[in-house]
């Protein structure tokens, strides 16, 4: 299996992600998402948007602040509960959490730990010239929240019946006191999280629904079976407002651990906002003519999360013969930051005009990427790294013909094509079907 050092290793030599303020010596788990990354980033952002908001009808969008009214956190429980037990070494100073030790010692160094204190993982700061406790806010730690105040105005705006949903992309900050693994775990990071709202004692058929539409997204977009599991949370470690839980838990390098966690929160969310905002955030419904606070099933996926399973998953370094091998990304077409590489064969004028006008029509379907340094083999060889599915090569009998050859990154195999055919072809090999 890959590990991390070759998954960071490939991300910072090809412009996927680099460490952020890399000149001034960097800052401790935060990371900027190169060319490449951010391409694929957004990829995967839209297949997340496409399978739950523009495929369903029952779910809208939303996209709110990041800076809120403090009193949102008091009600979510987040000032008095959102915390963990931080521990310092007497030895070497370094920090750790307590309930993540296996033994109550340094993990780096053996030496003895301080007694474990609370600490809050929300990020403070103010709003406006004054600093004092008048003008604190926070720095979202999730994005339900906001969703959960909007509640009403979606529903009503939108004209939406139970149940329904409202998904939400976006970036979210905890002050974590051992962040790591990469992009696994960071101080700051984005969620795509669904709130749906659902009839109270239909809860536990909703649970079950997302639960299986969830994992089918990873599947369809190419992730192994064989390194996705689901986790139920057990009684001890559920949150205080959820009814029950699981993890849809990936095979990392450093073990399986949460990818995406499902949670049927109840009622809990809607009704501390509605007893400490004094807002009425009941819904009737008028099939039964009965007024409820809905129940509600969280699908709460990590971007940067889904980022590492979808590469770590692709990565192969892959032995052609005995005197050849390749790095090559076996990303989805859908999800790959570059769809095809266009070659002319030769550095020649009449090949590079026809390589070129094929490159700038196909731009604007999708990211291309021209070529025309190197062999022709190790022009394939760069875009496999990067997990560019089809590479495109215009040769003498393109002249001729109009034919080009496209090359599959996968198998390595190549078909010959009419260039009236390459975007309705590339279309059929690049589209998902959620």
């Amino acid at each position: 299996m890959v590990t991390m050092d070759e998954i960071v290793s490939l991300c910072k030599r090809r412009g996927f992600i680099f460490q952020s303020s890399e000149i001034y010596g960097g800052l401790n788990s935060c990371w900027d998402y190169g060319p490449l990354g951010v391409e694929m980033k957004n990829n995967i952002k839209r297949l997340w948007w496409k399978a739950n908001v523009q495929l369903r009808d029952d779910v809208v969008g939303l996209d709110s602040s990041i800076l809120m009214n403090p009193k949102v956190w008091e009600a979510s429980g987040h000032l008095s509960n959102f915390a963990d037990p931080m521990a310092d070494c007497k030895v070497c100073k370094k920090r750790w959490r307590a309930d993540q030790l296996s033994e109550y010692k340094c993990p780096e160094c053996g030496g003895e730990l301080t007694e474990a204190r609370m600490f809050n993982l929300m990020f403070k700061t103010f709003m406006g010239p004054v600093e004092d406790e008048s003008a604190v806010v926070y720095l979202r730690p999730e994005t339900a929240q906001g969703i959960f105040v909007n509640f009403l105005n979606v529903q009503q705006t939108m004209r939406k019946k139970l149940p329904f949903g409202i998904a939400q992309i976006g970036k979210s900050f905890r002050n974590e006191i051992t962040p790591g693994n990469f992009i696994f775990r960071t101080r700051e990071f984005e969620q795509m999280e669904i709130e749906y709202f659902v009839k109270p004692g239909t809860d536990e058929y909703w649970h079950k629904h997302w639960i299986e539409q969830r994992i089918n997204w990873y599947y369809k977009l190419g992730i192994k079976k064989e390194n996705i599991r689901i986790r139920e949370h057990g009684k001890d470690e559920l949150a205080h407002y959820a009814k029950a839980c699981v993890d849809i838990e990936y095979l990392f390098p450093m073990g399986w651990s949460e990818l995406e966690g499902i949670a049927n929160r109840t009622d809990f969310d809607l009704s501390r906002h509605q007893e400490y905002s004094g807002q009425n955030l009941t819904y009737f419904d008028d099939e039964t003519k009965q007024r409820y606070i809905p129940y509600v099933i969280e699908p709460s996926a990590g971007v940067d999360r889904s980022f590492l399973a979808f590469l770590v998953d692709a990565y192969e370094n892959q032995k052609i013969d005995e005197n050849d091998s390749r790095i090559v990304l076996h990303l989805h077409p859908a999800i790959a930051p570059v769809k095809a590489g266009v070659f002319p064969l030769l550095k020649r004028e009449e090949l590079v005009k026809k390589a070129k006008e094929i490159y700038n029509n196909l731009k604007y379907k999708w990211i291309v990427q021209y070529d025309e340094s190197g062999s022709i083999g190790k022009r394939y060889r760069r875009q496999d790294e990067i997990g560019t599915p089809f590479g495109i090569t215009v040769d003498y009998q393109t002249l001729e013909d109009n034919t080009v050859t496209i090359r599959d990154r996968d198998t390595m195999e190549q078909v010959r094509v009419h260039i009236e055919e390459i975007i309705p072809y590339l279309e059929e090999k690049i589209e998902v079907k959620f």
